[in-house]
């Protein structure tokens, strides 16, 4: 039997003793050490997803892309797509080894620097990884953040972070970060468009999000939002819809305190509970997650009889 392959943890997954030098995380991207096989891997990633999203994207993502110095047969250089961004919308992307600490995270979003794991996922990763690599990170954001809405929601964002973490709360504020930038869907054209990263990146996730009939699709709303758990191992239960991308900037505005009050004291929601005060899009069926859960039961018996048995 072959042993699967060994997982490399990345940026603050490897701990903090594999920290760069730099208190702001960054690292050269060190395009040029790039080998075939990762210019490889970014081709097959990017030629499939760029088939599947005509008609799934939102037109902000597809002509974010279009305007991007990004092709299918090399990983983005990190330089050149910060001097197109920098025009468009005064950001750039800086590359970091993968995940790091909030703080740092919050500051680069703060002052419109955008942290992109520098790897890129092995061959055989394509369609999961549990860390954010170059893919993710360039071809899932990037691209909306050519968008002057979606720029400076994210900049709000970062400037929103580090008082949310002061406060208790940053649990409250990562959920709309989670069901915007990353798992959010519009309205467009007379139906859904995909926004978010996490999606946009994901062949298998851009057709579950859409098309399966077991996710909920519900109109958003920002303490609905606050109150509902994620996953961050599998397709999400619910997709939160927003009206277009300048509603994002209107949460811009708000003062979130005593929003977090309210949300704490009404407790959190299940990632598929539905409310009857929800505007729905689709009530999903749910059958894909219930199918995991009876999937996963039924090992967890068996590992347990084959334990009594021993």
């Amino acid at each position: 039997m072959n042993a699967a392959p060994e997982k490399t943890k990345h940026g603050l997954a490897a701990g903090l003793e594999a920290a760069p030098e730099n208190p702001d995380w960054t690292i050269d991207q060190g395009w040029e050490r790039y080998s075939a096989e990762e210019h490889g891997v970014w081709k097959t990633l990017f030629e499939r997803q760029s088939k599947l999203l005509p008609g799934r994207a939102c037109r902000a993502f597809v002509e974010g892309m279009q305007q991007l110095p990004m092709r299918a047969d090399e990983i983005p250089d990190f330089r050149r797509v910060s001097d197109v961004l920098m025009k468009h919308t005064g950001w750039q992307v800086v590359a970091v080894p993968g995940l790091v600490p909030d703080d740092v995270f919050f500051d680069h979003l703060a002052n419109r620097r955008f942290p992109a794991g520098q790897f890129i996922r092995k061959p055989h990763e394509l369609d999961y990884l549990e860390e954010p690599d170059v893919f993710h990170d360039v071809f899932g954001h990037v691209p909306m953040l050519m968008n002057p809405a979606l720029a400076d929601f994210i900049q709000a964002y970062g400037q929103g972070g580090m008082r949310a973490k002061e406060l208790g709360v940053l649990d409250k504020l990562a959920r709309v970060y989670w069901y915007t930038v990353e798992f959010g869907l519009l309205q467009e054209d007379g139906g859904l468009r995909i926004y978010g990263a996490g999606i946009a990146s994901s062949r298998t996730e851009s057709l579950f999000c859409l098309e399966d009939p077991s996710p909920n699709r519900i109109r958003f709303d920002l303490e609905r939002v606050m109150r509902t758990r994620y996953r961050i191992d599998d397709f999400q239960e619910s997709y939160f819809v927003i009206r277009d991308l300048d509603e994002l900037l209107e949460l811009a505005q708000i003062d979130f305190a005593p929003i977090y009050q309210r949300v704490g004291q009404a407790g959190d929601l299940q990632p598929g509970e539905v409310l009857e005060s929800d505007q729905l899009f689709t009530r999903g069926s749910g059958d894909y997650h219930r199918a995991r859960r009876a999937a996963a039961n039924a090992s967890t018996d068996a590992d347990t009889d084959a334990a009594a048995r021993t």
